[in-house]
């Protein structure tokens, strides 16, 4: 029963909607400097193509905007989180939890990424306004 009244109770709402607005701000922020000439340096260096960058850019961008949105979450969160264990795998190389080269940002973004796929968008979203969405698509 507590359970339940949790569930439906208006701080349930809010802080769900929070956690989407600080993983979507997160990411428009990061993305911002993948437009950057000097971004190409950067993924050349780590053996990546230089044109991947923009394409991050792009995810990192658009991905940020539709979760704080709250439309297309499961998608958007499944995608940005492959890239997450991908920059700790790939980049970072699983070196050190903080410090330099840590990873802790990166595994806080994809934990918050994780919680918001079993989530959903939330109560206070575009997908639960418009009510036509299916679920998996939410």
């Amino acid at each position: 029963m507590v359970e339940a009244t949790l569930r439906t109770h208006r701080f349930h709402d809010i802080s769900h909607f929070g956690l989407r607005i600080v993983a979507g701000v997160l990411f428009i922020v990061h993305s911002v400097g993948k437009f950057d000439s000097g971004s190409s340096g950067f993924f050349s260096s780590i053996g990546l193509p230089v044109e991947l960058g923009f394409l991050i850019g792009l995810l990192e961008l658009v991905g940020g905007a539709l979760l704080i949105a709250g439309a297309l979450t499961r998608i958007t969160s499944s995608l940005l989180a492959t890239e997450m264990l991908g920059v700790m795998i790939y980049i970072k190389k699983v070196q050190a939890f903080s410090g330099r080269g840590g990873l802790e940002l990166e595994l806080l973004a994809f934990v918050i990424l994780l919680t918001v796929i079993v989530l959903g968008p939330g109560r206070i979203s575009i997908s639960h306004i418009a009510k036509k969405i299916p679920r998996f698509l939410q």
